[in-house]
């Protein structure tokens, strides 16, 4: 009979972390233990209202009953038969992600970098096969600020310094123009553009959302162009804006759709690349692949999902709640907010430096049983789950308040 080990602390957790951990992230000194719908618990039992939601991953809360239910039940039937052979839940989840975004097929990998990889490696052979760019020529415009992810060929295109270096040497057919600015869109595209690969919203810029026609201009351009228009809704999709897409504030249809984070229901990783059919056809039988893409237990969390957002309830939910945010922060712009950014559910905060860095604030909004996290300066995020109540909401951002007048 073996002895119970004892609980360790939230203190001794992070010591003991320390020297077999890479130091790849800097997380708030906060140890979760246990968590439900908009609240986590830590392992001394204090609790904190989550408002940054995984970076969108937990649009629905944490262990929403009906995504924790079809996770189960997969879970005593079968998880994983890779894609050596069918299994019964893929059919359906691919129908029905296919039917939610108004495209024709998917391409189910995992996580929210390899949606972007696959979608690169797909417009490369879009653009050979069927718009007719020389073998190896084959280029991509992308966004200055832009954040798609951390692999090799991904943070080729990064403009942030710290993703970048030290990792070269990096993979050339990207051309970065500035987020916004159609004009430079337009200079940069030519007969080699496969694509355009564009996040709808910036996340990790600081929720930076884009001026009105953007997306329509961006729409409009690759169609004249003869090139595709990839939308990165990794972050932004799946009701976090108040629609299902965030293109579709501006009723825009992309070619591409990259998709991940949320699809997954805050369970298990499951990403997707969805687009026209003329696109996807393009991938032939050992071309691309992945052993978990599309598995069984992702496939049951993954369908579950779509089921959700098919009511339009988090959609409306996200909008409702994003008029209650945009007017409490409004309320403290000059009140120690310089300024912010927000659509739908998320904002980017920009907070006075004078009181301190994002990351100071949301140290100081953690010990207040909120947790936040900062991007870049003095900037926090704000992303809540979709499920939060609207006092949970105002609630903290009066404690957002109080951290900024210095009365806590």
């Amino acid at each position: 009979m073996t002895s119970a080990v004892p609980a360790r602390s939230s203190a001794e957790l992070i010591g003991a972390e320390e020297p077999v951990l890479a130091h790849n992230y800097h997380p708030l000194p906060v140890v979760v233990a246990r968590a439900e719908g908009a609240w986590v618990e830590d392992v001394e039992g204090r609790r904190y209202l989550d408002m940054l939601a995984g970076y969108s991953a937990l649009n629905f809360g944490h262990r929403h009953p009906a995504l924790v239910e079809a996770a189960h039940r997969q879970l005593d039937r079968l998880t994983l038969t890779s894609r050596a052979f069918h299994n019964d839940r893929l059919a359906e989840f691919a129908e029905r992600l296919a039917a939610l975004t108004g495209l024709d097929m998917v391409l189910p990998m995992n996580t929210g970098a390899e949606a972007v990889e696959s979608g690169i490696k797909v417009a490369r052979k879009w653009a050979y096969d069927v718009k007719g760019v020389p073998d190896g020529r084959a280029t991509i415009v992308v966004a200055a600020d832009n954040f798609h992810g951390r692999t090799t060929t991904i943070v080729s295109f990064s403009t942030d310094e710290v993703a970048r270096s030290g990792f070269g040497p990096f993979t050339p057919g990207f051309r970065v123009v500035p987020y916004n600015d159609l004009a430079a869109l337009e200079a940069a595209v030519d007969e080699t553009t496969a694509a355009v690969l564009i996040e709808p919203v910036q996340g990790e810029a600081g929720v930076v959302v884009p001026d009105d026609g953007y997306l329509a201009g961006v729409r409009e351009l690759t169609l004249r162009k003869g090139c595709l228009f990839i939308a990165d809704e990794i972050q932004s999709g799946l009701g976090r804006t108040g629609r299902t897409l965030a293109v579709e504030h501006e009723s825009v249809v992309p070619d591409v759709v990259l998709l991940g984070k949320a699809l997954g229901g805050g369970i298990i990783p499951v990403s997707a690349v969805v687009a026209r059919r003329e696109v996807l056809e393009v991938l032939h039988p050992g071309e691309h692949g992945s052993t978990f893409g599309g598995n069984p237990l992702a496939a049951a969390v993954g369908t579950a999902v779509v089921e959700l957002l098919e009511t339009g309830e988090f959609q409306r939910r996200a909008e409702e709640l994003g008029g209650i945010l945009r007017e409490g922060l409004e309320s403290l712009v000059g009140k120690g907010v310089a300024g912010f950014r927000s659509r739908g559910l998320w904002a980017g905060v920009d907070v006075d430096p004078a009181l301190g860095t994002g990351r100071e604030i949301s140290e100081r909004l953690m010990r207040e049983g909120v947790l936040v996290k900062d991007t870049h300066g003095s900037t926090i995020r704000l992303a809540p789950p979709l499920t939060v109540t609207a006092e949970e909401l105002q609630g903290a951002l009066r404690t957002l308040e109080k951290v900024l007048s210095r009365q806590i």
